[in-house]
């Protein structure tokens, strides 16, 4: 009997495929989606802001170069301003650090911002035009100084000797409240007094400076401040005058918000603890 033939092995090949889906090509078209969306979400974001930053953004695209070196031109016009450089009356802004190091350049532009969104929310209100003389802005090596001080021949936020805040004038401390309640920066409130103050038996400049500081500080917290906000409350009685060389000058009666730099707050977080003397001295 004839041995069966044997059947040829037919091998097909099959045409296309899934050898497309394994190149780098879909990899080049969804990159180019994430960058076409988050230009248009930076547009969204910029049409969506104050004019004072589409202003920084614009000129650091026109002259990056000068805005890294040369204070960062647009963010404030011109050299008319009511925020001041460290001191008492020392003309406006200086964003240098004499100390050599603390905070960015970053937070101080974030802080002059700030400071100007201030101004612009109080001067919608009445008691700004009354009550502008008595308000300065300094940047410091804390943080942004709001500065709060009494009139000479009238009161301005308190009433005289006394911690009550003046109705007429809450409302600055309830707009810059709203406004710094929008900051993750926290807050330090000091009270000072001028050298003149002769209250009740008891009752000193130490306590109505550290009353009034409290009494601004409650009243923030209630109009915008968020919990913890406030790091510390200070009264430091009339032992810093703003006016150095006349001690009963009405400008040293005040109270001043300090709008702590992050990398200056976080120092108060980091309390070097020694050895314990009072265990060594029973030792």
């Amino acid at each position: 009997m004839a041995e069966k033939a044997e059947q040829p092995i037919i091998i097909r090949r099959k045409k296309g495929g899934h050898g497309g889906h394994h190149s780098g090509a879909w990899k080049v078209a969804f990159a180019d989606f994430m960058t076409a969306m988050m230009a248009f979400f930076l547009v969204m974001w910029l049409v969506g802001q104050k004019d004072e930053v589409k202003q920084a953004v614009a000129g650091y695209f026109r002259d990056p170069g000068k805005y890294n070196t040369e204070g960062k031109a647009g963010v404030l016009k011109g050299s008319e301003s009511m925020i001041e450089a460290d001191g008492p009356s020392n003309g406006i802004l200086d964003q240098k650090n004499p100390t050599g190091g603390g905070p960015s350049d970053q937070e101080k532009n974030a802080l002059t911002l700030v400071a100007k969104s201030i101004l612009d929310e109080l001067s919608r209100h009445e008691a700004f035009d009354r009550l502008k003389k008595n308000i300065t802005l300094q940047l410091t090596s804390e943080g942004l100084r709001i500065v709060l001080n009494e009139s000479e021949n009238s009161a301005a936020f308190f009433e005289p000797g006394s911690s009550k805040l003046l109705q007429q004038s809450a409302i600055i401390l309830i707009t810059i409240a709203k406004e710094l309640g929008t900051l993750q920066n926290r807050l330090v409130l000091e009270g000072h007094t001028d050298a003149a103050y002769g209250g009740e038996k008891g009752y000193t400049n130490w306590e109505l400076s550290a009353d009034r500081a409290n009494a601004a500080r409650r009243l923030m917290e209630v109009s915008g401040l968020w919990d913890g906000q406030v790091r510390e409350v200070r009264g430091f009685a009339d032992e810093f005058p703003m006016i150095q060389n006349a001690p009963y000058d009405h400008r040293n009666r005040r109270v001043t918000i300090v709008v702590l730099y992050e990398s200056r707050a976080s120092q108060y977080d980091q309390i070097e603890v020694g050895a314990d003397l009072m265990g060594e001295n029973n030792g």
